[in-house]
């Protein structure tokens, strides 16, 4: 693999990854682009004890632009993007439109009970592929495995930085999720806190009694067999006795790992046959292609990392042809989930479409 770093011309930082020792990325970004804008604001809920980013900036960013002006296809001699070269395999660059920098402003106090401090952080963007009209399940498992090395390497890097807490890999798929570009890609988030999700986790792993309540999951699963759909020596994809969404599938690695730099290069080999057979056979259950979130879950940098075992829990909102789970009152406003699909079903419908 080839590691490329070179900047936007409004100073962003942007790497390309490359099969090829050979790649040519001298291309310059000369766009005349607005200065980049200054890092959100946190406050504190007192109520919840979370922080939540005030990103007005985000307003304004790109939004279902039309396919020859996507800002993630290569660039062109009549039209330049986010990606300078006319071609790619593999591309992060940071986001234009930052939930997290560190291109800090001035903050107020806010009142109400509630802390602000900057948005320290950094948000990035990464493109799975230059073919617009490709999507990762169709990816190829070398491509794949591109991909996680980029993931690994972003980790390893956004761990690094100062007031950094958590880095999160994660890909919006469908219009009906929410994204606002059809190319595919993913965004990594670098946190300045750890996440609520993360923390309740980690909360109830301090609290399990035996060995380590994330591994004792995977085994019970795959002991169970009936929401296990499919696996191989390294891997392990299943739908949770306890699925919130309609189609849930998460992955565990065999062995505990922190995050994605810690997986041995078996390892990322293993998870890109396996993943893309799961993603296939979500596309195939209705003959649509099935909108999802991916979501990576990492240990955070600093707390309870041996606690942590890397999986990722990929989900899609839509339960029937036609028909999707909105967050409606129990959810949304109680966080109380009721999910229309069986855990149960579910899994048989995904294992019969991976068996095709």
């Amino acid at each position: 693999m080839k590691r490329t770093i070179t900047h936007l011309a409004d100073g962003r930082e942007l790497i390309y990854f490359d099969r090829r020792d050979d790649a040519d990325r001298g291309a310059v970004d000369r766009r005349p682009l607005d200065p980049r804008p200054v890092a959100s604001e946190l406050r504190y809920d007192p109520l919840t004890e979370e922080w939540i980013a005030m990103a007005g900036h985000r307003q304004t960013r790109t939004f279902m632009p039309p396919p020859d002006q996507c800002p993630l296809c290569p660039s062109s001699e009549t039209r330049a993007s986010e990606i300078p070269a006319s071609d790619y395999d593999v591309v992060v660059f940071e986001n234009r439109f930052p939930s997290f920098s560190g291109n800090f402003g001035t903050y107020a106090d806010a009142g109400g009970l509630s802390e602000v401090r900057p948005g320290v952080g950094r948000c990035e963007v990464v493109c799975f592929t230059s073919d617009h009209s490709s999507s990762f399940s169709e990816l190829s498992d070398e491509q794949v495995e591109l991909v996680m090395e980029a993931w690994a390497d972003r980790t390893a890097e956004l761990s690094a930085i100062e007031g950094v807490e958590q880095v999160f890999c994660f890909e919006n798929r469908g219009e009906e999720i929410g994204i606002t570009l059809t190319h595919p890609h993913g965004q990594i988030y670098a946190y300045p806190y750890v996440t609520p999700r993360t923390r309740l986790q980690l909360d109830a792993a301090s609290r399990h009694r035996g060995g380590n309540l994330f591994a004792d999951v995977l085994a019970a699963e795959r002991a169970a067999g009936v929401r296990v759909v499919a696996e191989n020596e390294l891997w392990t994809a299943f739908v949770p006795a306890a699925a919130r969404w309609p189609f849930e599938v998460h992955l565990y690695p065999r062995r505990q790992a922190p995050d994605l730099a810690a997986l041995t290069e078996e390892e990322r080999a293993a998870f890109a046959p396996l993943y893309t057979s799961v993603l296939r056979a979500l596309d195939g259950l209705f003959g649509v292609a099935m909108p999802y979130i991916a979501a990576w879950h990492q240990a955070p940098v600093r707390w309870r990392r041996d606690l942590a075992y890397l999986h990722m829990e990929l989900f899609s909102i839509r339960r029937a042809p036609g028909k999707l789970k909105y967050l409606a009152g129990s959810e949304s406003a109680m966080g109380a989930f009721v999910n229309d699909v069986l855990p149960e079903e579910a899994a048989r419908m995904l294992r019969s479409q991976i068996d095709h």
